[in-house]
């Protein structure tokens, strides 16, 4: 007992209903794109080996609290491009460099993600990281550098103290290649 049902459809309400949703998809997609994540390419090798040139990284640009935590890796709007780094200073800190040890407000930090470069540095008979400091991290600003020292530009040598609203979001993982997919916290 098959009984055969015959639609009516409608082509102009039915393109109508198609195109109704193609907008409401490509608003959705913008506003999570524009204001919650978004894929960025890592350009250069300031960060490496913690992320690798033309690494495809998602970008985190929904932030609560609107506020970072030292070490975290952030994306900066720059004048012709943006840049990828570690939060190295809050405002209000004091940062020092002596003999490839970085001091807050006077205590020693660890740095581990830097273990790779310190012996490559050690290796070229050079220090990672140049002495400098005191610093102090002035209200609404940022210290950050990136974990290849000998290589970056970043708040030591022409980045120089970054406002908070010039920070477009936190790296979360690597999102390609498909190979490297790993968290970036």
């Amino acid at each position: 007992m098959w009984r055969l049902v015959i639609l009516k459809i409608n082509p102009k309400k039915e393109l109508v209903s198609w195109g109704k949703t193609l907008i409401v998809a490509l608003g959705i997609a913008f506003v999570i794109k524009t204001f919650l994540f978004a894929p960025y390419i890592v350009d250069g090798e300031s960060m490496e080996p913690t992320l690798h040139d033309h690494e495809k990284i998602f970008v985190n640009k929904f932030n609560f609290n609107d506020h970072f935590n030292r070490g975290d890796i952030v994306i900066i709007k720059g004048k012709e491009k943006n840049y990828v780094k570690r939060v190295i200073g809050l405002p209000g800190d004091t940062i020092e460099v002596k003999k490839d040890q970085l001091f807050i407000n006077g205590v020693l930090s660890k740095e581990p993600y830097l273990s790779h470069n310190l012996k490559l540095a050690k290796e070229m008979g050079n220090q990672l990281t140049d002495d400098f400091g005191p610093i102090k991290v002035p209200n609404n600003k940022y210290f950050v550098m990136g974990d290849n020292r000998l290589f970056s530009m970043d708040s030591r040598n022409g980045l120089g103290l970054i406002l908070k609203e010039d920070i477009v979001g936190q790296s979360e993982f690597v999102i390609f290649p498909f190979s490297q997919i790993r968290n970036t916290k």
